[in-house]
C-alpha cells in the first residue's frame, strides 16, 4: 500500500468516500494548508476528532483523534470576507496513520498509508430497499440547487459501498458509530448493518 505525508484537519464529522464535505476555513493554520492544497494540488487528511475542539483554544484540552480517516481534495471556495474562506471539499481514499506531528504553528502533519478502495459490488436483491430509499431521498431534492445537495453526482445506487457511504452520511448516529462503518473492510457487510437501521426506523418499503 502507498505512504504519503499529508497535513490533517482534526473535525467533529466523518468523511467517506465520493462524501461532500463544506468548511468555513478562518485559521491561519488551515488557510495556509488549503492555500498549498489549491497551489500543489494535493489532499489534505480528514480525522475524527475524539478530545479537543476544531477551532485551537488556548487553554483548551490537547486535540487527539482517531487513527484513521479519509483524504479530502478542495473542489470549490469562496472568499467570503477577509480572513474568511468557505470551502467544498470531496472524500477520496481511506487511511491509516503511521505517526503524526504538531507543528509549531498548530497544524498536524502526518505519515499515512492508503487503503484499498471498496470493491465494485452490485447490491444483493434483498439490499435493494437501500437503494431504493436512498433514491427517493434525491428524487425530494429537485426543487433544491445541485450544489446544496448533500450527495452529488455521479449516483452509483447500484453499488453497495457507494449507497452504503451516503446513508452513512445522512443518517444520525453517533461519529464512533460512523466511522466504525467507514473502517469496514467489505461495503456489503456495511450496507447490511445500513440496511438494518433503515428497516428499524420504517424507511424500507416493501
Amino acid at each position: 500500500m502507498a505512504t504519503i505525508s499529508i497535513p490533517l484537519f482534526p473535525l467533529g464529522t466523518v468523511l467517506f468516500p465520493d462524501g461532500v464535505l463544506p468548511l468555513q476555513i478562518f485559521e491561519a493554520r488551515y488557510l495556509d494548508m488549503i492555500s498549498r492544497c489549491l497551489t500543489e494540488d494535493t489532499p489534505f487528511g480528514v480525522v475524527l476528532l475524539t478530545q479537543g475542539q476544531e477551532v485551537r483554544a488556548a487553554r483548551g484540552p490537547r486535540e487527539r483523534f482517531v487513527a484513521a480517516g479519509t483524504l479530502a481534495s478542495v473542489q470549490d471556495t469562496t472568499a467570503a470576507s477577509p480572513g474568511l474562506l468557505q470551502v467544498v471539499c470531496r472524500g477520496g481514499r481511506r487511511f491509516q496513520l503511521q505517526s503524526a506531528e504538531r507543528r509549531v504553528n498548530g497544524l498536524w502533519m502526518a505519515d499515512v498509508e492508503l487503503i484499498e478502495d471498496d470493491h465494485d459490488i452490485r447490491i444483493p436483491s434483498d439490499l435493494h430497499g437501500a437503494s431504493d430509499a436512498l433514491e427517493r431521498v434525491l428524487a425530494s431534492l429537485h426543487d433544491v440547487p445541485q450544489q446544496r445537495w448533500p450527495v452529488q453526482p455521479p449516483f452509483r445506487l447500484d453499488d453497495c459501498g457507494w449507497v452504503a457511504n451516503r446513508w452513512c452520511e445522512l443518517l444520525p448516529l453517533p461519529n464512533q458509530q460512523k466511522h466504525n462503518m467507514l473502517m469496514l473492510d467489505n461495503p456489503v457487510i456495511r450496507l447490511e448493518l445500513l440496511h438494518d437501521v433503515l428497516d428499524e426506523h420504517g424507511l424500507i418499503t416493501s
